[in-house]
Parts: C-alpha cells; structure tokens; sequence
C-alpha cells in the first residue's frame, strides 16, 4: 500500500458522516469551511474547498481526529487549521495527520512547537509535558489508537468505539465499509435480523461466534446512534 491511497475516493460526504456519527454538516464545514456571519471561514482539513461532495480515504481518517475533539471537549476546531497548515508546510503531504509520523518522536516536539506558536486553546492541543515528557492529550491518544499504520499512513481505522473491538475500516477491504476479517458487518446484521441463528451466520461466513457478536455490537451501537 502507498501513499497514493490517502488520495483515493472512498465515501460520500452522507456515508461518511454516518459512519464518524457527526452531523454532516459539521464534516462539510470541516472539509471546505464556508460563510458564518459577514465572515469567511477556510477549511480545516483541506487546503482548499471544493465542490465535490466526495471523502478521500485521508480526509476521513483526518475527520476521525476532529471528531475526537468534538466528542471530548465539544469547541470550535477552526483553529486547528492552523497547525495542519504548518504541517503541511513541513512534512510536504496535503493530510499530515493521516500520517504516524506527528505522533511520534521528533513529531511530537514539532506538534510542541506549531501549538505554541498557534496560541492553541488547551482544548485543541495534541500533545502535552508531562514529567519532562511529551505525551499526547487524550484526544489525540484516543485517535492515534483506533488507527493501524503501516509505512507511516493509516491503513485502517477501527469505527467502533470499544477499543477491543476487532472491527475495521480499510480502504482495500469491503470498499472501506466497516467489516470483520473481511466480513461486512452490515451485512452480518442483516443475515441476523432476519431471523437467522447466531452459530448458523458465523460458520457460513468462517467466523467465531465472537467474531460475529462483536460484527452485532458495532452494528447495533451504529444504528442506534
């Protein structure tokens, strides 16, 4: 995998609010900003706003750490934009939080660096000294551990809030739907719903019975969201 995937056209801008479970108007200001008041506002995640109504497999993942923010301390993002324009500006990538490499080492001095020099309210900093040490703040821990990474970019990124779930999102399995070893959970839900038996489901889709009661749990906690 590359990093060309970060750029790849994976849901609608409906889908992907859907699944980050923020309202779709939140996610469309975060992608191409747009008018409050008299007052002009730029996107937070892209450098530019476009008329696309699409989600790029880096924008979602990116959307995924605001939507940490806006869960945690519900304030203004805007001025996180700030700080991925710098990064931007530093690493040469277009989405740099959908990269590992500002969450760890050096990475985190220069998040330092860029917040301090931003003026960032407490509420939207990424890391924090602590005992002489640089750790991230809950927010952006919560976001870096739902993510799998491989070769520095986000491969995967798990949509179910219970950390020990196994299910996931990848851009190369189900089309980016949420699945389990490959199993759409939505579709598991449905064989269910209709009145099929647990045990019969798992074996026909070479699962666990936990494999398919964790499918269950994320699909139920979804829809009833």
């Amino acid at each position: 995998m590359t990093a060309s995937v970060l750029d790849r056209e994976m849901f609608s801008e409906a889908e992907a609010s859907r699944i980050l479970r923020v309202p779709q108007s939140t996610l469309h200001w975060w992608l191409n900003g747009g008018m409050y008041g008299n007052r002009n506002y730029s996107p937070v995640i892209r450098a530019e706003p476009t008329s696309g109504r699409s989600v790029t497999w880096a924008e979602f993942v990116e959307s995924g750490l605001l939507r940490e923010y806006r869960r945690t301390h519900k304030v203004a993002l805007s001025e996180l934009r700030i700080v991925i324009d710098r990064l931007r500006d530093e690493y040469g990538t277009p989405y740099p939080l959908a990269h590992h490499r500002p969450f760890v080492g050096p990475g985190r001095e220069l998040l330092l660096e860029v917040q301090q020099e931003a003026g960032l309210d407490a509420d939207l900093c990424l890391v924090a000294v602590a005992n002489d040490q640089l750790l991230l703040t809950p927010a952006a821990e919560a976001f870096v551990q739902r993510v799998e990474w491989a070769e520095d970019i986000a491969v995967s990124w798990r949509p179910h809030d219970d950390p020990q779930s196994p299910v996931r999102m990848a851009p190369d399995v189900r089309f980016g739907k949420p699945a389990i070893k490959g199993i759409s959970t939505g579709a598991l839900w449905e064989h269910v719903e209709s009145g099929e038996d647990l045990t019969e489901v798992a074996e026909a889709f070479g699962l666990d019975i936990g494999d398919l009661r964790w499918a269950l749990a994320y699909e139920n906690s979804a829809r009833a969201a």
